[in-house]
């Protein structure tokens, strides 16, 4: 990898920190929704037109439990948003890493792992989705 990619690797890892730590000063909201709100973020419309939680309702509720080590209330607020902030706990070091010897550990490039995270972070989210549609909030 040549140096503007390492570069956007350290800074990945870099936003990734700011999210976690921003996560950690909100406050979560007690329905397990509605925290980003605190973000200057208007509520969920999909939730307000009909009636349902969208595939990220919870998610940043579930990030700011995640960050105060309330594993249990995280995956509550919303399963996928537990394993995405897990995920982005081992990705700091994984990009930190890359970005210190020139290549994805365990890749031979970032094509591989970036796709499989977009591809995977869908698809959770929308089984998580379907799952909680059908199931009901729990």
């Amino acid at each position: 990898m040549g140096w503007p990619t390492r570069r956007a690797l350290v800074l990945a890892a870099l936003g990734l920190v700011g999210v976690l730590g921003v996560a950690r000063q909100l406050e979560p909201d007690p329905r397990g929704f509605g925290t980003h709100t605190q973000l200057g973020l208007a509520p969920c419309a999909f939730a307000l037109v009909t009636g349902h939680p969208c595939p990220t309702c919870g998610m940043t509720t579930s990030f700011a439990w995640f960050a105060r080590g309330r594993f249990d209330r995280s995956w509550r607020a919303n399963p996928a948003g537990s394993v995405l902030a897990l995920t982005c706990v081992a990705l700091i070091p994984w990009l930190l890493a890359g970005a210190a010897r020139g290549r994805p550990p365990g890749f031979r490039s970032l094509d591989r792992p970036l796709i499989g995270l977009v591809v995977a972070t869908v698809a959770l989210s929308l089984v998580s989705w379907t799952l909680r549609l059908i199931l009901g909030r729990a």
